[in-house]
């Protein structure tokens, strides 16, 4: 193969979510992006640090990514529309894009500032939404933890297969995310005037 002229760590980033998205994030290897850039995989190392590295930028760009399809669906929207929005979102990007996906849970270095600054904005976002129930503080953080555990555990099973059973799954998906709508109704209720 002759080098590839011109290679950027953008063009490896594209060409390491296409496979990933397509056969896997353990499909991602040094060897499989040069081979479907058309370069030696000691060429990657002028652009990335290691296979490390590509998951790192893998990790970065599937949280923006996940960030900004979530912030798109927040925007004019409040309450139970916007809940609504952002799940059906959430599930929606990881059906589109299930290794990027799974590339923002394995992030290789959690400590990373880019990780943190994207993962922050995330939670900050669920937040915001959620103060049109009064949630904050620990309360509302507990809510943002349990919204996203509801949409990654429906997430994860659907990507994996785990529905046998012919129903609709959007349907499904709407029935769960309207009860969590409803417990939070419930604990704003019972919390009282504050």
């Amino acid at each position: 193969m002759s080098p590839r002229v011109g290679l950027t760590p953008a063009m490896i980033l594209e060409a390491a979510t296409l496979i990933a998205d397509k056969q896997g994030i353990e499909a991602v290897t040094l060897a499989s992006l040069a081979q479907q850039l058309k370069v030696r995989p000691p060429s990657l190392y002028n652009h990335v640090d290691g296979l490390q590295g590509i998951r790192l930028l893998l990790s970065i760009h599937g949280l923006e990514h996940l960030n900004h399809a979530l912030t798109r669906a927040a925007i004019g929207r409040s309450g139970d529309e916007a809940v609504r929005s952002i799940g059906k979102a959430y599930v929606a990007f990881v059906r589109n894009h299930p290794g990027l996906y799974d590339a923002t849970l394995l992030a290789p270095d959690p400590q990373n500032a880019d990780v943190q600054r994207v993962s922050t904005e995330i939670v900050e976002l669920v937040v915001q939404v959620l103060h049109a129930y009064e949630l904050t503080g620990d309360a509302a953080i507990h809510a943002a933890r349990g919204l996203r555990s509801l949409l990654h555990g429906f997430a994860s099973l659907e990507q994996k297969g785990g529905f046998g059973i012919p129903l609709d799954l959007d349907v499904s998906l709407e029935l769960l995310i309207n009860a969590f709508i409803a417990g939070i109704h419930t604990i704003k209720e019972s919390a009282g005037p504050q």
